[in-house]
């Protein structure tokens, strides 16, 4: 999956994130959860990108401006396989946190402000640090489950809340992983963790990587990977 190297600030579009892939004959730009992500050219230098966003300027902001980061109000929710979180409208005077048979609930205090941009920003923290910590609850058995399967081994699992990347293996064999995997139907969640482990044994994207990767998912990988990019993370 080719994954975020380095961002660039542009005054007008804001952050742009710029991934290089190997595979990439031309430059595309795509909008994830309202942030702007270039898949490049491996050859593809800073300035090169600049000069496209430059050149594309008009159509990149008319994109952003189609798909903006998603305003969390009443109407919000999460509904995954894994994941279930809505807001409601409490009794009381306070924001309040409720597990519910169906899943987690926020439930929020009558006459709520949901266009107040610093009440946004802290929902958007709020449901982040809900993520993280039901993804804490739900990825490492998982992921040890795999791994076991698979006769495959790993040093460590830590959850993390990247927007750039769904997961990602260090050379010791330390598994990253994103909350925002929760986002994922249970399959593609599988698939990450799968690719990851992959990795302990394959640390770069070879023939002998697809093989393994395409063996440990019954021959799914390539489908799961064309699936997997219809989906950003983030909110």
């Amino acid at each position: 999956m080719p994954t975020v190297a380095y961002l660039i600030h542009d005054a007008e579009l804001g952050q742009v994130e710029v991934c290089p892939d190997s595979r990439a004959r031309r430059f595309i730009f795509r909008v994830r959860d309202g942030v702007l992500r270039a898949t490049v050219p491996t050859s593809a230098t800073p300035a090169d990108v600049r000069r496209a966003i430059d050149s594309l300027r008009p159509r990149l902001g008319n994109a952003l401006q189609r798909c903006p980061v998603r305003h969390i109000d009443l109407d919000y929710g999460i509904h995954t396989d894994l994941f279930d979180f809505t807001l409601a409208l409490g009794a009381g005077t306070r924001f309040c946190v409720a597990a519910t048979p169906d899943g987690t609930v926020l439930r929020c205090p009558p006459g709520t402000d949901f266009d107040d941009p610093a009440l946004q920003d802290w929902l958007q923290k709020v449901v982040v640090r809900l993520l993280r910590r039901v993804a804490g609850q739900v990825l490492p058995p998982r992921l040890d489950r795999l791994a076991r399967r698979h006769g495959l081994t790993y040093t460590g699992v830590r959850i993390g809340s990247s927007r750039s990347r769904w997961g990602s293996c260090s050379a010791q064999g330390s598994i990253n992983l994103s909350c925002f995997l929760l986002k994922l139907p249970a399959r593609l969640v599988d698939y990450v963790l799968l690719h990851e482990l992959a990795h302990t044994r394959e640390m770069n994207h070879g023939p002998r990587f697809h093989a393994l990767l395409d063996r440990i998912t019954d021959g799914q990988a390539a489908a799961c990977e064309a699936e997997i990019k219809r989906y950003g993370t983030g909110l």
